[in-house]
């Protein structure tokens, strides 16, 4: 993450720096030391350039050298994993055994043009949908370990592929990728055009898209495999997806017990961690596009999993949508704390106390209520609340 933020910020030597000791890692004669040097000259010149001229076409050379440092450092990232023993060498997989196929697919660092090419196959063949499945979750995942542009543009591909569940499923994995990633964007034009032109050739104005990010807020709160094995979802009530894929491993409850991780407890922190920063993404600006009632839409999807963070300029609908809820009853501790938020801007201090005093006794202690309250606490303050009142607030709320 330390590269991902020095190259986020275009500071190249920092990232330098960093790779130099991973080269020494790698040993003499490595492959990568050329591409070192090169980048290294080029931005140093950069560098002398800038302090004596002005040259119009600076920033572009500079983000060019940027996507080519990411390269690098991605190349290397690679080498060192094999040399590690962090990733095995892989020798192939068995395509009508599940679990060798997310094994490859989720380790192998350097596929090879036949694994690309029976990728692109399984995706379009409507006959092997599930396995298809299993091969882009698992993909994904490599991805985010170790990236790769040209894994990345195989997924985006997908997104138009003849079987729609694949399909679909490629779409949600890109958009959560490019938030990943989305520090690289910039620098990675390809995959910007890839992307766009995969959304623009649904023929729907990126409604499919925007209702996969829905969909993916919306997921985060839920947890299939638990329903499931409590017994409280029917089969015939999971997603489609998850329907073939127990049709498929019906017969091995080992595989039954994989393929409900659909979105595994490993992933709950990461999943979450993702529905947060997308707002702040190129993917999510470019679905929303400035259209008022996907604004709307999307900052309500995400007020009915717990972030407010999209309508504290709209408090009015906000305190609406929450007071409906709260009549339904099941809700949890951030309902009501983000609707004691509503009232307190409101001007409603009680009502807000009691909200507030209500989450508090739903959590199992202080520091449990504290860590729902005070990511809300910035933006009282931003919207008018005095910092000694929020202070004087948290103050009666801890033994409550």
């Amino acid at each position: 993450m330390i590269i991902e933020r020095a190259l986020g910020e275009r500071m190249i030597t920092h990232t330098l720096t960093i790779v130099r000791a991973w080269l020494t890692e790698l040993g003499e004669n490595n492959p990568y030391e050329q591409a070192f040097r090169d980048i290294d000259t080029q931005y140093r010149s950069m560098f002398n350039e800038w302090l004596t001229s002005d040259d119009p076409s600076r920033e572009e050379r500079l983000d060019a050298l940027t996507g080519d440092t990411y390269r690098m450092v991605d190349a290397v990232h690679v080498a060192l994993r094999l040399k590690r023993g962090l990733s095995p060498v892989m020798h192939g997989f068995n395509k009508d055994n599940p679990k060798s196929v997310m094994r490859y697919f989720a380790n192998c660092v350097s596929l090879t043009e036949n694994d690309y090419k029976w990728f692109f196959d399984t995706m379009n063949n409507a006959d092997e949908g599930a396995t298809a499945l299993m091969a882009v979750a698992a993909l994904a995942k490599n991805i985010r370990d170790c990236f790769s542009e040209e894994a990345m543009l195989a997924i985006i591909e997908g997104i138009n592929g003849d079987n729609h569940i694949v399909a679909e499923q490629c779409l949600a994995n890109t958009i959560l990728l490019m938030a990943h990633y989305d520090v690289r964007i910039d620098f990675f034009p390809q995959l910007q055009n890839a992307f766009a032109e995969a959304i623009a050739s649904m023929g729907d104005e990126g409604d499919e898209a925007f209702q996969t990010i829905c969909a993916l807020v919306r997921s985060t709160k839920v947890n299939w495999k638990e329903r499931f094995n409590s017994g409280e979802m029917e089969k015939s009530e999971l997603p489609p997806e998850l329907q073939t894929l127990l049709e498929m491993t019906e017969d091995d409850d080992n595989n039954i017990t994989d393929i409900m991780s659909w979105v595994p407890e490993s992933e709950q922190e990461y999943m979450q961690g993702m529905i947060q920063v997308l707002p702040d993404t190129w993917v999510f600006d470019y679905i929303i596009n400035g259209d008022e009632e996907r604004s709307r839409q999307v900052a309500m999807t995400y007020l009915s999993v717990g972030y407010m963070d999209l309508l504290w300029e709209h408090i009015d609908q906000a305190s609406q949508y929450l007071r409906k809820q709260l009549r339904k009853g099941s809700v949890s501790p951030l309902d009501y704390i983000n609707y004691g938020h509503c009232m307190l801007l409101q001007g409603d201090r009680l009502m807000a106390y009691e909200n507030y005093r209500v989450a508090r006794q739903l959590c199992k202690n202080s520091k449990d209520f504290f860590h729902l309250f005070r990511p809300g606490r910035r933006a009282l303050v931003d919207h008018g609340v005095p910092l000694e009142q929020v202070y004087f607030l948290e103050d009666q709320l801890l033994t409550v």
